[in-house]
């Protein structure tokens, strides 16, 4: 099995990007399944039900998506239906939506996605580790195989996690922090791991905002609204070649693809 794991979708550059991209790389890659965090393609924070839509549209069967999750209200009675846009499982019982879900390729294997959410630095939740624990219990008996999201601000959360899940999990791959890593590879029990995939969105920018007011926010430390900016996209993404059967990677490889 081939999943792409497209990195954190960044407002309309990022939805270009794909738009262009996507259908080349499924085709050279042979891509069975893509997956893609979207809590920043709504101008950058957040998601509505329109924007899920086109995602899906363009050939994504998950969306993922992180603390960003709640910045566009109309998304709070969407989630709490659509079972394929997930927020972090370590949300707190009661939270709209859910943080778990099992899809199938077009072939018939079944994929489990579950999303984490870290805690250093970030909103306080309950531990991805024990939820991690809970929720692996569960989908493993639909499927052996399950890629999560770890949604973290530090390294060394994401990789503690990577090394936590190793052999449990097909795959942990990072989201967040919008800077690609050169760590992608197979822990020794067999998941894969990179610690984050990087953006998919506009390069001539501060982790996709606008890098005047990113700067100025740095020299004054004064409220400051935050755009998007335009211009170039790069598309952020890994692929990963997995055994289907026993929920093992094979490989992961690293995409960073100019628009």
């Amino acid at each position: 099995m081939n999943v792409l794991f497209i990195g954190d979708i960044m407002g309309e550059p990022g939805r270009r990007a794909i738009t262009r991209l996507l259908h080349k790389v499924v085709a050279q890659h042979a891509v069975d399944l893509v997956i893609g965090n979207g809590e920043n393609v709504a101008g950058g924070f957040g998601i509505t039900p329109e924007l899920a839509h086109e995602l899906y549209e363009m050939g994504l069967s998950v969306i993922t998506t992180g603390n960003h999750a709640w910045d566009r209200k109309e998304i709070l009675d969407f989630i709490r239906h659509e079972r394929r846009l997930l927020r972090p499982a370590n949300y707190p019982d009661g939270t709209p939506g859910r943080g778990s879900v099992v899809v199938e390729t077009p072939g018939g294997e079944r994929l489990g996605v579950l999303q984490l959410m870290g805690r250093v630095y970030m909103p306080t939740l309950d531990c991805p580790f024990q939820v991690a624990r809970r929720e692996l219990a569960r989908l493993r008996a639909e499927t052996p195989a399950v890629i999560v999201d770890m949604h973290a601000e530090t390294t060394s959360e994401k990789m503690a996690m990577g090394h936590f899940l190793d052999g449990e999990v097909a795959a942990v791959v990072g989201t967040h922090t919008h800077v690609q890593t050169a760590d992608e590879r197979i822990l020794p029990k067999g998941t894969a791991y990179i610690t984050d995939i990087g953006m998919t969105g506009p390069v001539d920018s501060v982790i996709g905002i606008k890098k005047e007011l990113a700067i100025e926010k740095f020299l004054t430390q004064m409220p400051r609204r935050f755009e998007v900016a335009s211009g170039p996209a790069v598309f952020c993404a890994v692929l990963i070649e997995l055994d289907g059967q026993v929920g093992k990677a094979i490989r992961i490889q690293r995409f960073r693809i100019p628009d």
